[in-house]
């Protein structure tokens, strides 16, 4: 039986190029109206009774090439649990990867625990109904999906977490779905705490076209929306239009921008050190935000992540530097791997979601002791 291969559904994103005995032969599709590839999702069905390597021949030339060594593939068989294949491997510009039939005769396979727009529809459906939260739409896509956003708390600092403006790293909304939910426990005095600080915008979703369509990094038009934030336009990047507009009415005292790392196995923030306005009081409690954090949890670090910008020469562009600049925010833009967590490996999940939904619970305790170093911005 020679088996089937789909990823004719929600995020999907692989094409057949051919099958030859037990080898299966695969290419990662380019988002629409750009070169930008490295995503993939897709399902094989008729496995059974037989032993399959399965290669992604363009691998080699994706977005982030540096990407492939030492990654391995998610692999489910109902889709409720990823885990690694450790037979995975990376050679001459090819994925490779093996399975079993007798791990089951249907099995999906994907660059990351898949965060489909069917499950962000459950996120919102959940949470605009808890008590406490709001729920507005920031606008609309280019394919006319809405910008969710759900706000909660009563302090007078307002406070953004926003995801996915590259939709291939679906880490960043496991991660939403676990701020969302420690920001939903009224019980705990730590959320408590914060709830009476500052005042949360969360959007799960800045790229829902991009979710649907599979894409790694681009939304419909084929536009990295952070590289948009300093002019964004209904015809280009209307995610981001409407998003700052949001923000512009709020005003922002801090942010975090969450984001996938293909390279890096570990987790780091990345700040804004560049922009023209940067002050030394402005930047140390950036830098003091990560010192805490790393020392709060086992699965962030500081020693490794992206280089600084030299003075004045800052992306105002991308939205960590744009924020930081417009408002004086105290902004970050944190990174996870889509390889393992080097420092705190796990041989079975790797880096996952339920440690994507941990890490956001660490990062909301750690932002529980900086409340007095975030100032309340002045009446706009």
């Amino acid at each position: 039986m020679i088996p089937g291969i789909s990823a004719a559904f929600d995020g999907g994103n692989i094409r057949l190029v051919g099958i030859e005995g037990s080898r299966i032969d695969l290419e990662i599709v380019r988002d629409r109206d750009s070169d930008f590839y490295q995503w993939f999702y897709f399902r094989a069905a008729g496995l059974a009774g037989g032993r399959w390597t399965f290669r992604i021949v363009n691998a080699g030339g994706s977005a982030y090439p540096l990407g492939w060594p030492g990654y391995r593939t998610r692999a489910s068989t109902d889709r409720r649990a990823w885990r690694q294949i450790a037979e995975t491997r990376y050679e001459d510009g090819v994925l490779a990867f093996d399975w079993n039939g007798e791990a089951g005769d249907v099995a999906w396979f994907a660059y990351f625990a898949p965060y489909t727009m069917e499950r962000h529809a459950d996120l919102i459906a959940r949470f605009a109904r808890t008590p406490g939260f709001a729920h507005r739409e920031l606008g609309r896509s280019l394919d006319g999906q809405p910008i969710d956003c759900l706000s909660v708390g009563r302090g007078p600092r307002p406070a953004w977490y926003y995801a996915r403006q590259h939709p291939g790293e679906s880490m960043c909304e496991w991660f939403m779905e676990g701020a969302l939910e420690r920001l939903a426990d009224a019980a705990d005095p730590v959320t408590r705490a914060l709830l009476d600080a500052f005042t949360f915008h969360l959007v799960p979703n800045m790229n829902p076209d991009g979710t649907r369509r599979g894409h790694l990094r681009t939304n419909a038009a084929g536009v990295n929306l952070n590289r948009e934030w300093h002019a964004p336009s209904a015809s280009r990047s209307p995610e981001v239009l409407g998003v700052l507009a949001a923000m512009d009415a709020s005003g922002v005292a801090y942010a975090m921008d969450v984001h996938g790392d293909e390279a890096i196995p570990a987790n780091f923030i990345a700040g804004f050190e560049g922009i023209p306005g940067w002050t030394d009081a402005q930047g140390e409690r950036f830098y003091e935000f990560g010192r805490r954090l790393a020392a709060h949890s086992p699965d962030f670090q500081t020693e490794r992540g992206y280089g600084k910008a030299a003075a004045g020469r800052a992306n105002l562009s991308m939205s960590t530097n744009q924020l930081a600049q417009r408002f004086g925010a105290i902004g970050m833009t944190l990174e996870m791997p889509f390889k393992d967590h080097d420092l705190n490996p796990d041989p079975e999940f790797g880096w996952s979601p339920a440690r994507s939904k941990a890490l956001a619970h660490a990062c909301l305790e750690t932002l529980a002791t900086m409340v007095d170093l975030i100032d309340v911005p002045a009446p706009r």
